[in-house]
């Protein structure tokens, strides 16, 4: 009789510990999971600025010399961070050849297949195009990832690219079936974009999101430098690739699109997809449109009309459902 009581004593005494963890790694979970949704926000507030500062830098220099030193600020950061140990990357990493049909989709291809995709369709046609990356990306997961979104989650993010379309159509902009060649470039450029947030979501559970970055910086510089001092050499005009350098103006452009949208948000991306889904990642893509009004406002002193708003707010509103109505999906699954 003794002996059972012990035992039925040390199960109870097990199970509490068991829950303890359980609440614990719980926790954990949680705390990660709000990061990410901290970190997506912040990532959608870099990309929504990076518009102007774009806008300056190739206003001054060309797309494909502003992409070299684009991520030639990037990759410097990168290393210097390394080089002064505030940051550890593996770089005897052997496995490094299986991240580069990652850095094929991005930034190899995003980049290039933009900046040219840009130069004959407007900037609203543009946009119009871009917004389709989400529906692309919970196509591919769904496919690659079977990653599943509920009926909810597809109306949601339907309802922020809505969001997208309307703000654009309403500035006038409409996609010409006539520019086929640009449309095509930039419809590559979001696939590329949308197979890139795929493959990192399935790459990031066996490697870490900095040394995804550290690699993904790394080909972009070498790629795009290469481009831009073969077209100078062509030209014979490779001393007048560093004349942007002396514009205050576009150094500052650089900096910004070098520090922070290349190297922090391709961090911020790589730690977020290690955290959430790929659909509810993309959905998010949609926010620098509303950040990017809210910048072109305040700073541009551009005009905010009525469809702004009705359009950012549909935005909100997919985003927030997408996440959402996913996390009480998760909830109500692990209660049952």
């Amino acid at each position: 009789m003794i002996f059972k009581l012990m035992e039925g004593a040390d199960n109870i005494w097990n199970g509490t510990i068991y829950l303890r963890l359980m609440k614990k790694e719980r926790g954990y979970m949680n705390r990660g999971l709000y990061l990410a949704y901290v970190c997506a926000g912040i990532n959608a507030v870099i990309v929504g600025l990076s518009f102007l500062f774009t806008k300056t830098a190739i206003n001054i220099s060309n797309p494909i010399d502003t992409l070299a030193f684009r991520f030639t600020f990037a990759f410097i950061t990168v290393l210097l961070l390394v080089m002064f140990k505030i940051v550890k990357v593996d770089l005897m990493l052997k496995s490094y050849y299986k991240l580069i049909p990652l850095t094929l989709f991005y930034p190899t291809f995003f980049f290039t297949f933009q900046a040219f995709g840009l130069e004959s369709v407007p900037s609203s046609e543009a946009g119009i195009l871009f917004a389709t990356i989400p529906i692309l990306t919970t196509i591919l997961a769904s496919f690659f990832l079977k990653e599943q979104t509920s009926a909810y989650q597809k109306l949601s993010i339907l309802t922020s690219v809505f969001g997208v379309f309307y703000i654009f159509s309403m500035k006038g902009g409409t996609v010409s079936i006539s520019n086929w060649v640009g449309i095509s470039l930039l419809l590559i450029s979001c696939i590329s974009l949308s197979g890139y947030t795929v493959m990192a979501r399935s790459l990031l559970k066996t490697f870490k999101p900095l040394d995804i970055t550290f690699f993904m910086l790394g080909i972009g510089f070498f790629f795009f430098n290469t481009i831009a001092i073969y077209q100078h050499i062509l030209n014979k005009s490779l001393q007048s690739m560093f004349i942007p350098l002396t514009n205050l103006n576009f150094v500052v452009s650089i900096l910004f699109l070098g520090i922070l949208a290349s190297f922090v948000t391709s961090l911020l991306s790589n730690f977020i997809l290690s955290k959430i889904s790929a659909s509810q990642m993309s959905v998010f893509s949609n926010m620098s449109t509303v950040v990017s009004i809210i910048a072109g406002g305040v700073i541009l002193n551009e005009k905010i009309y009525l469809f702004h708003i009705v359009g950012s707010a549909l935005i909100i509103i997919g985003v927030i459902g997408t996440n959402l109505l996913k996390d009480k999906h998760i909830l109500k699954r692990t209660v049952t």
